[in-house]
C-alpha cells in the first residue's frame, strides 16, 4: 500500500507541474496564433505560419519518442533523464502545443461581431484580449484545459515505461515483470479515479463561469 501511495503522489506531482508549465507555454502561443492569423486584429502571416508549423510538428511526435528526444533537455534543466522530476519536462513540452490549439479554437469561437464592436470603439489590443476575448472564451478554455490535464495523466502513465516513475512505473514493474494482475488493476482503478475527478471538477468550473 505504501508503494501505491508513493506512486500516486509521484503521478500527481508530474501532472500538476507538467500542466502548469504547459499552460504557461501554451496559452500565450494560442493567443498569439489568434491575433496573428489572417484576418486577426494583429494579422501577421509570417508569425502565424511559423507558429503553425512548429505546433503541428510537436503534435506529430508520439509521446514516447518525444520523451526520448527530449532527454538532453531534461538533463540540461533537471540534471538527469529519469525519475518523476525529469519526466515533467517532456510532459509539459508534449502538452503545450495541445493547449495552444485549444486556446486558438476557443478564442476563434468568440462572436466576431463582439470583437469588431470593440475595435470600432477604439479599444486597444490588451483591452480586447482581457475584456472581450478571454471572458467570452473562458468556459471553452476551461473545458479544453480539463481535456489537457486528462491527457497528461495518460502521458504520465506512459512515462513510467522509461523511468518516469509514478503509477505507470508501478504497473509495469508488477503487471508486466512480475505478472501480478491485482496490482496492475489497482493502478488502473486509481488512474480512472483521477481522470473522473479532473473531469468532474472541470465540468463544474466551466458551468459555474458560463454566462450563457
Amino acid at each position: 500500500m505504501g508503494e501505491f501511495v508513493q506512486a500516486t503522489l509521484e503521478t500527481l506531482q508530474m501532472v500538476f507541474f507538467a500542466s502548469l508549465f504547459a499552460l504557461i507555454m501554451g496559452l500565450p502561443l494560442g493567443l498569439w496564433l489568434t491575433l496573428s492569423k489572417p484576418g486577426g486584429i494583429r494579422e501577421n502571416r509570417g508569425v502565424y505560419g511559423t507558429l503553425d508549423v512548429i505546433i503541428n510538428l510537436l503534435r506529430s511526435f508520439p509521446f514516447m519518442i518525444l520523451m526520448i528526444v527530449l532527454f538532453p533537455l531534461s538533463r540540461l534543466i533537471i540534471g538527469k533523464t529519469f525519475g518523476t522530476t525529469a519526466a515533467i519536462v517532456p510532459l509539459a513540452v508534449a502538452a503545450a502545443p495541445f493547449v495552444a490549439r485549444i486556446m486558438e479554437q476557443s478564442l476563434n469561437e468568440v462572436d466576431k461581431g463582439v470583437v469588431e464592436a470593440a475595435v470600432s470603439m477604439g479599444s486597444r489590443t490588451g483591452q480586447i484580449i482581457f475584456r472581450v476575448l478571454l471572458p467570452e472564451a473562458l468556459p471553452s478554455i476551461i473545458s479544453g484545459i480539463t481535456i489537457t490535464v486528462i491527457n497528461i495523466i495518460g502521458y504520465s502513465a506512459m512515462a513510467g515505461a522509461i523511468g518516469g516513475g509514478g503509477l505507470g512505473d508501478l504497473a509495469i514493474r508488477y503487471g508486466l515483470h512480475r505478472r501480478s494482475m491485482s496490482e496492475l488493476w489497482i493502478t488502473v482503478v486509481i488512474l480512472i479515479v483521477l481522470v473522473q475527478a479532473v473531469q468532474a471538477a472541470g465540468n463544474r468550473i466551466s458551468r459555474s463561469i458560463d454566462r450563457r
